[in-house]
């Protein structure tokens, strides 16, 4: 018998899992329901009315129930070799992550190249390259070998992965590919070979680095930030002879504008997208010095083809927030004198230090030793520096920036941000957001998030454990957009849901998940949308060799779901371990 929408009534059927009383958001964009939802054998059996008991049931009365997180641009490329949580992004309720983004990873790895490829992702997403030297079991060297390696861990959630161009390029061509200089046309025959082993393996696309902003720590730019049109349509074209997939690429395009060496990016973008049927993705921002051309690029980029294929903007929940904290990659005072004198000294004793009024009088008073635009606007763009505080607000306005609150307390703006450093025993922090700011207003990501020719990413988890928190945007999404903003428009409650479950899925190809409907796979969230709360992101030292991470925890997660498993309960992992590697698209 039918129920409402899709709704298969069970009767007296005894399920395994049965969500009972729940307000159902699921992932379609449609209007929210009122519904159970039954599971068995890991897939969603029934969705409707009277559906008859369960051998475990949840009681979701005036609770959320939506499909589980799809996350698509992570950077767990070494942490999902050890930790099979994946935290902090399971504690936001992702269900399934893609990471291998922006064209670095560990694969393929030559046995001689394992710390350069460690130093290649610590200078690009500031992984602790401590933690990924100790932590990193090398049980391959091949692509697919290293995803057998993935597929040995029992893991709380679903993983999936993507060929990284740096990585190919330096196996292929060693020294000269990790220079970026041109291949071969043998080179580009061995790498598009080793792009084709990849996605046939079960990889769900090719992805490359084309930003001077992403730079190994030895200096260099990530290999593949220059190649050729040529380079670029080879390695494409073999996604698509692999079965096709998605191509990623993290571009100056669109971090910045489309002056510079990277204009005709969109022109092999799009001929990949025509020809050959793939989805090409780029990272977009709003940058400080240009800050209405993101929809010249938009623009461009979505305009009608006649392929099969599409090109598709990514886009953050928020803006890229990097957090000046005493324990943090960078804060204004990191390069006085003084301070720098304290860097053999724990957090403690730094800030004991600090305290001494003799050490704060030499601090204030000396000039940075940083160079450059950007590290000049560190030290002293006071006026995008803004207290984060208990309560994370990542949309202040002017009043709340440092610059302001200091006019307002009639002191240097300086000596306001030493004292909110001090803060909470010296684990004060300071939002600075480097991108999609400009007007101060979320207003132009709310443009984007609801354009056709974008979808949400860029969350980064696993990445920049020093310096940017935004793992937790999956549920700032909620919180936010459909709830708490008061000064711009709100995202509606279903459209939000669908935009980080059905549409990141889809675009993905993993076409079995994403949404509440009968035969998909029962990966859930049951949430207290009225109680879901964001902490405030604190640095710890939890990472293989004590290495520092910040993290932002959430209340209001009552239960998340994977395969048909509770994997968390109110924020507690109940060791259930359902999570597998996806190989390929579905």
């Amino acid at each position: 018998m039918q129920g409402p929408g899709n709704a298969v009534v069970r009767g007296t059927e005894m399920h395994e899992l049965v969500i009972r009383n729940g307000l159902v958001v699921d992932g379609t964009g449609g209007p929210t329901r009122r519904v159970d939802v039954a599971v068995d054998g890991g897939l969603i059996s029934a969705v409707g009315i009277d559906i008859g008991p369960g051998r475990q049931e949840i009681d979701a009365e005036g609770l959320l129930v939506a499909p589980g997180w799809v996350d698509v641009h992570t950077h767990y490329d070494g942490q999902a070799t050890w930790d099979p949580e994946l935290s902090p992004s399971s504690w936001h309720g992702v269900t399934t992550t893609v990471f291998g983004n922006c064209g670095v990873g560990f694969a393929p790895a030559r046995p001689d190249e394992h710390d350069w490829l460690i130093q290649l992702m610590e200078g690009v997403e500031d992984i602790p390259g401590a933690a990924l030297a100790d932590a990193i079991d090398w049980q391959w060297e091949t692509f697919p070998e290293y995803l057998d390696a993935l597929d040995k861990m029992p893991r709380v959630m679903d993983i999936a992965t993507q060929v990284p161009h740096g990585s190919v390029r330096a196996y292929v061509m060693g020294e000269r590919g990790a220079t970026n200089q041109d291949p071969t046309a043998d080179d580009l025959v061995e790498m598009a070979a080793i792009v084709r082993e990849g996605i046939e393996a079960g990889a769900l696309g090719f992805t490359s680095s084309r930003t001077m902003l992403h730079r190994a720590l030895d200096g260099e730019p990530v290999p593949g930030t220059f190649a050729g049109a040529e380079e670029m349509i080879a390695l494409g074209r073999a996604v698509a002879d692999a079965g096709g997939g998605v191509v990623e690429v993290a571009s100056d395009i669109g971090l910045g504008g489309l002056e510079g060496n990277f204009g005709s990016d969109i022109e092999w973008m799009r001929e990949l997208a025509e020809k050959h049927g793939l989805t090409v993705t780029y990272a977009l921002t709003q940058a400080d010095r240009h800050p209405d051309q993101w929809r010249e690029l938009l623009e461009l980029s979505s305009a009608p083809m006649t392929g099969p294929g599409q090109v598709m903007a990514q886009v953050a929940g928020r803006p890229a927030g990097l957090l000046f904290g005493l324990e943090t990659s960078l804060h204004p005072f990191k390069m006085h004198p003084t301070f720098l004198g304290l860097a053999d000294l724990t957090p403690a004793e730094r800030v004991a230090e600090l305290r001494r009024p003799e050490v704060r009088a030499a601090i204030l008073r000396e000039s940075t030793g940083f160079t450059g635009r950007f590290n000049h606007d560190v030290a002293h763009g006071f006026h995008k520096m803004y207290p984060l505080g208990t309560e994370p607000n990542y949309e202040p306005d002017r009043s709340q920036s440092v610059e302001a609150l200091a006019e307002a307390a009639g002191v240097d703006p300086s000596e306001f941000v030493y004292d909110v450093l001090l803060d909470n025993d010296g684990k004060g922090l300071i939002f600075f957001p480097l991108t999609d700011f400009a007007q101060r207003t979320h207003d132009p990501i709310y443009e984007r998030l609801r354009h056709h020719g974008a979808f949400l990413s860029l969350s980064d988890g696993g990445a920049h454990c020093r310096l940017i928190c935004d793992a937790s945007t999956p549920t700032y999404l909620l919180t936010h957009w459909t709830r708490d903003r008061t000064n711009g428009p709100k995202l509606d409650l279903a459209e939000a849901v669908k935009l980080q479950t059905h549409d990141t899925a889809m675009l993905y190809g993993l076409s079995d998940r994403g949404t509440i409907e009968v035969g998909k796979k029962a990966d859930l969230n049951v949430i207290d949308y009225d109680g879901l709360r964001l902490s405030a992101p604190e640095m710890v030292y939890d990472l293989p060799a004590g290495a520092p991470r910040l993290l932002q925890r959430a209340d209001g997660y009552r239960a998340t779901i994977v395969s048909g498993q509770v994997t968390w309960r109110d924020g507690v992992a109940t060791g259930a371990r359902p999570g597998v590697l996806v190989r390929g698209r579905r």
